[in-house]
C-alpha cells in the first residue's frame, strides 16, 4: 500500500493534517469539455493534477508546506454550450466558489492561495483582484501552467487545445486514455472575417464549433509521450520554484526598497 502524499490534501487525514503547519494552498482548475477525437473531455483535468502533484512534490522536499487541494473540474465555456458534456461555470460562479474556498483558509490561518488554472476560458486575475480586498489576510495569485515554459523549446507546432502539447502530456500521464492519432483531427482552425481578430488586437470569444472543425486548436501529428516527459519535468521543477519563494514570502514585505543594498 502506497504511502499518502502529505502534499495532497485529498489523499491526507485529520491526524496527519493537524500535526503540520501549511504555509501554501493550491487550488488547481480545470474545464469539462471536448478535446478532437483523441483526448478525453477530463484532459485540462488529468494533466493539471499531474502537473500540480509534481510539483508539490518537489516544493515538499525543499521544505516548502504546500498543501494541493483537489481539482475544480469546471470551467469557463460560454462559446461551447451546443457541444454535449461541456459543462460551463460562468465566472461569476467562479468568483462565489472562490470566496467561499479563501473563506475557509482565511478562517483556518492559512494565509496564502494560488490558483493553478489549466483552461484557456479560465481566467482569475479579475476575481482575485476583488477577493483580496474582501480577504487581505489571504494573499491570493494565480499560474496558467500553459504560461510557464515556452513551448517552442520543446514541440514542433504547438496550438492550444488539444495540440501537440496537450496529446504529449496526456500520452506520458495518461496513455490508456488517449485513443491512435490516426483517428484524430488535424486540429485546424477557421479564421476570423474581421482583421482586428485575426491579428489578435481585438477579442471576441470564439463559437468553437465554427472556429474550429473538430474542436481542436493545433495539429497532434507531432506528439510523443517523450515530449510529454520533458514538458512535464520542466514545468514542475519551475513551477516548484514558485511554491517555494511563494511559502517562504512575507506578504507585507514583497517588494525590493531601491534605498537598501
Amino acid at each position: 500500500m502506497s504511502e499518502p502524499r502529505p502534499y495532497l490534501i485529498a489523499e491526507t487525514n485529520w491526524g496527519q493534517v493537524r500535526s503540520r503547519e501549511y504555509e501554501l494552498a493550491v487550488l488547481p482548475w480545470g474545464a469539462t469539455e471536448a478535446h478532437n477525437y483523441h483526448l478525453p473531455y477530463a484532459t485540462d483535468n488529468i494533466q493539471l493534477d499531474a502537473i500540480a502533484a509534481g510539483a508539490a512534490r518537489i516544493a515538499w522536499e525543499r521544505g516548502a508546506k504546500v498543501g494541493v487541494l483537489p481539482c475544480v473540474p469546471f470551467g469557463v465555456n460560454t462559446g461551447q454550450l451546443d457541444i454535449p458534456f461541456c459543462i460551463n461555470m460562468n465566472p461569476s460562479t467562479q468568483t462565489a466558489v472562490l470566496a467561499d474556498v479563501i473563506g475557509s483558509l482565511a478562517e483556518q490561518g492559512i494565509a496564502k492561495l494560488t490558483v493553478l488554472n489549466g483552461h484557456g476560458g479560465n481566467n482569475f486575475r479579475q476575481q482575485l483582484r476583488e477577493l483580496q480586498v474582501e480577504f487581505p489576510e489571504v494573499f491570493l495569485s494565480t499560474v496558467d501552467w500553459f504560461s510557464v515554459i515556452d513551448f517552442q523549446d520543446i514541440f514542433d507546432e504547438p496550438g492550444d487545445h488539444a495540440d501537440e502539447v496537450e496529446t504529449s502530456l496526456m500520452m506520458h500521464v495518461a496513455a490508456e486514455l488517449v485513443m491512435p492519432l490516426d483517428q484524430a483531427g488535424d486540429g485546424s482552425t477557421n479564421a476570423s472575417r474581421i482583421r482586428a481578430m485575426r491579428e489578435g488586437w481585438a477579442w471576441s470569444q470564439r463559437d468553437w464549433l465554427k472556429a474550429t472543425n473538430d474542436t481542436g486548436s493545433g495539429n497532434p501529428a507531432a506528439a510523443t509521450a517523450e515530449k510529454g516527459e520533458q514538458l512535464l519535468a520542466e514545468l514542475t521543477v519551475k513551477l516548484a520554484g514558485f511554491f517555494v519563494e511563494l511559502a517562504e514570502a512575507d506578504p507585507a514585505n514583497l517588494y525590493e526598497d531601491p534605498g537598501k543594498p
